[in-house]
């Protein structure tokens, strides 16, 4: 269960929780019980959900139709699929976190997305560009990493 709070937020709280079992004369199993606890609780939030992770995402970039769907959930234009809404949702923080959150299956579908939209749909690529980066800084912030890529942002 994730508590909404990084781990930085929970320093106090595994301190004060820490004091209140020494306190309180819990064994040491039961501390250590309750400190992973808290930690797994911390942690929760610093990594985004992997439960989409296989969706084929080379059949929905073959799909006019379903490339749409999810471009048009992006863009507040249409309804989003589960993993639709979950991209959404998460989307401005990856981008402002580097994807520093993403799994290594993310982050390269990531990858064959940002190439693909580049590529083959450069108006659905500047649209979504204009919603997510309107003034241009995450295009500025990635535009090394997109060169050593290969790849024209």
């Amino acid at each position: 269960m994730s508590l909404g709070l990084s781990l930085q937020d929970n320093i106090i709280p595994v301190a004060a929780l820490c004091a209140l079992c020494s306190s309180l004369k819990y064994s040491g199993y039961h501390v250590l019980a309750l400190l992973l606890i808290a930690v797994a609780c911390a942690l929760a939030d610093d990594t985004y959900t992997t439960k989409f992770d296989n969706i084929d995402i080379d059949a929905i970039l073959k799909s006019d139709r379903l490339l749409k769907n999810y471009v048009n959930c992006l863009l507040d234009k249409g309804n989003c699929t589960p993993d639709g809404k979950e991209l959404k949702e998460h989307l401005p923080d990856a981008l402002e976190t580097e994807c520093s959150k993403c799994s290594e299956k993310q982050k390269t579908g990531t990858d064959k997305v940002i190439r693909f939209l580049v590529n083959k749909k450069p108006e659905t690529w500047e649209q979504l560009k204009k919603k997510y980066d309107p003034n241009g800084e995450y295009t500025k912030r990635y535009e090394d990493e997109a060169q050593k890529r290969n790849l024209k942002l």
